[in-house]
C-alpha cells in the first residue's frame, strides 16, 4: 500500500469515527430526552388536576381517544390532552381502552386517576324501583316518568310479567330495554322455581302460577305469611270452592289502575266480572299484578296447612282457620276491633273539632291585673323613688 493510499483510508477511518461518535452522542442525548419526557410525562400525570370541585363528564359511544383528551382538557379535567393521549396508547393494552359512559370525577383527580377511571368503566349508575303488588300500567308509569331513561315505551307488556325489583342502569339506557330487562329477569326466576314446585298443585302452568302469585301478593305485605295464604288458596282450588279474594274485586272494577278510592261495597261484592273470584269459579283470566319472588315461590311451594279461610287479625297479619265455624269466630273478632277503631277514631275527631270551635281563652292586657272578682283593673304606675 503506498504513502498516498495508506493516508486516505486514514482519512475515511477518521470521517468514520466522527460520524459514529455524532451517533452515538446523539443516541444518549436521545435516551436523555427521552427519559426526561418519560418523567416529566409520568410527574404530570400524577399530580393535582385542575379541577376545583367534581364535575360529571360523558363519554360518547364511538369516541377516540384524542377527542376525548381534547374534551376533558376543555372541560377543565386534566391539563394536558397530549400527555393523557399518550399515556392511553401506552395502558391500552394492560388496563384496556375508554369507555363510554357518565362519570363523576371528583376534584383534583390527577391525569393517572382520570384514566383509570375511565378504563375501568366506572361510570355513574341510576336506578329504579318497582315494588311488589304493582300492577303493569302502574309500573310503567314510574318507568315513563323517569328523566335519565330515554325513548318512549313502544312495547305493551302483559300483566303480571314484569318482575318487582329495584333495577340500576346507566345514562341513556332506554325505557323499552328496561321494560325488556324485567320481563327477562321474571322468566328467569319462573324457571329457576319451576322444577322446585310441590308436585300435584292444582295451578298447571306458569301464567296460572302468575295468575295466584299475584292475588297472594296483593293480600298480604307479610313474608311469613305468603306460604300459609298460598295453602288457603290451592286448598280451595282442590276443593272447587270459589278463591273470594277481595283484591280481584277491586281490579275487576279498575283494572291497571289497582287502586279505588273507596272500601268495598257489598254491591261490589255482587258485581260479576271476569276478575270477581267472589262470582267466577277458579283463577281470574290474568294476573291482577306483578307479584315478587316470595309470592311466586309460596304459590309453587306453598305451607302444609289445611286451611281454607283467613280474615284480619287487627295486628296487620291475618288469623287463619280450617272450618268455617273457626273463620266466623275470627271474623267476629275482627269486626270487634273494626267497631272500636271506628269508636276511638269518631272520638278523637270530636275532640279536635271541640277544640277548633271552643272560645279562645282571655288573655289579660298587658297593663291590667285581675281583681277578686275576676274583672280587670288598671295596674297602678308605681314611680320610682328619688
Amino acid at each position: 500500500m503506498s504513502e498516498d493510499d495508506f493516508s486516505e483510508e486514514r482519512k475515511v477511518r477518521g470521517a468514520l469515527g466522527r460520524v459514529l461518535s455524532s451517533l452515538l452522542i446523539m443516541a444518549v442525548l436521545g435516551i436523555v430526552l427521552a427519559g426526561a419526557g418519560i418523567f416529566y410525562a409520568q410527574t404530570e400525570m400524577h399530580q393535582r388536576g385542575p379541577l376545583v370541585e367534581g364535575k360529571i363528564i360523558t363519554i360518547k359511544r364511538g369516541m377516540g381517544s384524542r377527542p376525548i383528551a381534547k374534551m376533558l382538557e376543555k372541560e377543565g379535567v386534566i391539563s394536558s390532552a397530549g400527555i393523557f393521549m399518550a399515556a392511553t396508547y401506552v395502558l391500552r393494552s394492560s388496563k384496556g381502552s375508554l369507555k363510554a359512559g357518565e362519570y363523576d370525577i371528583p376534584a383534583s383527580s390527577s391525569m393517572a386517576e382520570v384514566l383509570s377511571i375511565l378504563q375501568a368503566g366506572k361510570s355513574l349508575a341510576y336506578k329504579v324501583t318497582i315494588p311488589e303488588g304493582w300492577t303493569t300500567q302502574t309500573a310503567l308509569l314510574r318507568i315513563a316518568a323517569n328523566k335519565v331513561l330515554k325513548g318512549d315505551i313502544s312495547i305493551k307488556p302483559a300483566e303480571g310479567t314484569l318482575l318487582p325489583d329495584t333495577y340500576v342502569f346507566q345514562r341513556g339506557t332506554t325505557r323499552d330495554a328496561l321494560v325488556k330487562r324485567m320481563q327477562a329477569a321474571q322468566k328467569k326466576l319462573l324457571d329457576e322455581l319451576w322444577d322446585k314446585r310441590q308436585k300435584d298443585l292444582p295451578v298447571k302452568t306458569r301464567a296460572q302460577v302468575l295468575t295466584l302469585a299475584s292475588i297472594v301478593e296483593r293480600e298480604t305485605g307479610i313474608g311469613s305469611e305468603r306460604a300459609k295464604v298460598a295453602a288457603v288458596f290451592v286448598n280451595r282450588l282442590n276443593k272447587k270452592m270459589r278463591l273470594q279474594s277481595d283484591p280481584t274485586i277491586i281490579y275487576g272494577i279498575v283494572g291497571g289502575k289497582g287502586k279505588m278510592d273507596r272500601p268495598i261495597s257489598k254491591k261490589d261484592i255482587a258485581q260479576k266480572t271476569k276478575y270477581n273470584t267472589y262470582q267466577i269459579d277458579g283463577l281470574p283470566p290474568t294476573p291482577i299484578a306483578n307479584p315478587g319472588r316470595a309470592a311466586i315461590a309460596a304459590v309453587l311451594n306453598p305451607d302444609g296447612s289445611d286451611d281454607l279461610f283467613f280474615v284480619a287479625d287487627g295486628t296487620g297479619g291475618h288469623a287463619f282457620a280450617k272450618t268455617l265455624k273457626g273463620h266466623k269466630t275470627n271474623v267476629a273478632k275482627w269486626r270487634k276491633i273494626e267497631r272500636q277503631r271506628k269508636k276511638a277514631a269518631a272520638a278523637a275527631a270530636t275532640a279536635k273539632t271541640d277544640m277548633k270551635t271552643a272560645p279562645a281563652p282571655k288573655v289579660p292586657n298587658a297593663n291590667s291585673a285581675s281583681t277578686s272578682d275576676g274583672k280587670t283593673a288598671p295596674l297602678q304606675l308605681v314611680k320610682p323613688q328619688n
